[in-house]
């Protein structure tokens, strides 16, 4: 055997080595691009209920005028 020629199972095991590594190296840029549209839903998703909670605010708000102006003293409530 050729000292400079690793033995079969030497070889192979470097060539499974050099592809873990790489598919260790696509994982972390998978990972990172999934960590970043995580960010970026997390972020969408906040405005959103952002949105929700200043809408129904101002639904609450609206209903509560409604109230206020159906029961004035003197005007008659209608009734449908």
């Amino acid at each position: 055997m050729d000292e400079r020629q690793p033995s079969p199972a030497v070889a192979q095991l470097q060539e499974r080595i050099e592809r873990l590594l790489l598919r260790h190296a696509e994982l972390q840029r998978t990972n990172a691009l999934l960590s970043e549209r995580l960010q970026q839903l997390e972020a969408e998703r906040d405005q959103l209920r952002q949105r929700l909670l200043d809408a129904t605010q101002r639904i609450d708000k609206l209903l509560l005028r409604l109230d206020q102006t159906t029961s004035i003293p003197g005007k008659p409530e209608t009734t449908a």
